[in-house]
């Protein structure tokens, strides 16, 4: 990922001077389109840990799709709360009311107090909204809305993604619908239960630092690739901490985003609003893909490392979530076999990739 910024993006970006109106900006800009409160965040995990400690008290259920990132987990265990992973569907990704659990008022199948829900809308593939309204609405669970694969998306009822439940968690990490390699946002849109104290403290110097060159670092290690000598370059730096892969960027609700990341994350989504929201990534289903990895690797197109681990990656991570396996075997199945086209890449520059994929696809349950 770290390779692929244009060099206007590049430079753009490790370059930028953020002043503390730009903060404003951006916090002003937020509130208008979503019509709510905004709080700055380090980044969208803390954003969405900010989101649920407003709204539920310590010991609720949370509905949460079976196909996730460690770093909602993350911040579902750091509101004090406690993941309930619904099963998906292999079209989309998102869960629906057909793999929705069967709950009472209170509670669900293991005796936890369901009491919420989040919508992840997975890669950019929007939910069925009105349906999972109609069940939340139904049960009294509370929407908030995750916005990091989906941020200028809309429903097919015509809403923006991000208008519909109490709050709307943003992330503008590395690969996003707004990248500025780290931060995030909250919008706190209906009387919250409990007080929230927005971050005061700039993030600390090796964390800016990491955020402001990382694109700089991918462009020398895309050059030394040449020569062999890209892919070390990278681990060395992981291994110094100069660089920080994404599941590692730690949650921290004392911490906002940096002056020049709240500068970038405005403009990005004023060009969203022009230009309308991009899927994060497509995604096929296929059979034998680390041979067809292998496959695309030969033609040039290296697809790899794009969730391809467990259910809630990175696989690192996967024993600490205690994940329900055969609750979600659809899930399952999608980690064992998607594989994700970058966005990065144009229609005419895939086309090549996608007929090499072709004879790899699952074929479509009857």
């Amino acid at each position: 990922m770290a390779a692929n910024y244009s060099r206007k993006e590049r430079l753009a970006h490790t370059f930028a001077i953020g002043r503390r109106g730009d903060c404003q900006n951006l916090k002003t800009y937020l509130e208008k389109k979503y019509d709510g409160e905004a709080i700055l965040c380090k980044n969208g995990r803390s954003a969405l840990a900010l989101a649920l400690k407003a709204y539920f008290e310590p010991g609720d259920g949370i509905i949460v799709n079976g196909f996730t990132c460690y770093a909602v987990y993350e911040a579902i265990k750091a509101a004090g709360l406690k993941p309930v992973f619904v099963d998906i569907s292999k079209k989309d990704l998102n869960f629906n009311t057909r793999t929705l659990p069967k709950l009472d008022a209170k509670s669900d199948s293991s005796n936890v107090q369901v009491r919420g829900i989040i919508i992840q809308n997975t890669l950019g593939n929007p939910a069925d909204i009105k349906a999972i309204e109609k069940f939340a609405k139904e049960h009294s669970l509370t929407i908030i809305e995750d916005l990091a694969h989906c941020a200028g998306s809309k429903y097919s009822d015509g809403r923006e993604v991000g208008t519909v439940g109490v709050a709307a968690a943003l992330s503008f990490g590395k690969d996003k619908s707004i990248d500025t390699i780290s931060g995030g946002a909250v919008i706190l849109r209906k009387p919250q239960k409990h007080e929230i104290k927005a971050p005061t403290k700039l993030p600390k110097l090796s964390d800016h630092l990491r955020a402001r060159f990382y694109p700089l670092f991918g462009a020398i290690c895309r050059g030394l690739t040449y020569l062999h000598l890209g892919g070390a370059l990278m681990r060395l730096l992981v291994k110094i901490h100069w660089v920080e892969k994404s599941a590692d960027n730690k949650l921290d609700l004392d911490r906002t985003l940096s002056k020049f990341e709240a500068k970038l994350a405005l403009k990005q989504l004023q060009v969203l609003k022009k230009t309308g929201a991009m899927p994060l990534r497509n995604f096929y289903l296929v059979n034998n893909r680390e041979e067809l990895l292998k496959e695309l690797a030969k033609h040039g197109f290296y697809f790899n490392g794009f969730w391809y681990e467990k259910p809630v990656s990175p696989e690192r991570y996967y024993k600490k979530v205690h994940f329900p396996e055969e609750e979600c075997q659809n899930a399952v199945f999608v980690a064992q076999h998607i594989i994700n086209l970058p966005t990065y890449y144009s229609k005419q520059d895939l086309e090549p990739a996608k007929k090499i994929i072709e004879p790899f696809l699952v074929k479509e349950e009857k």
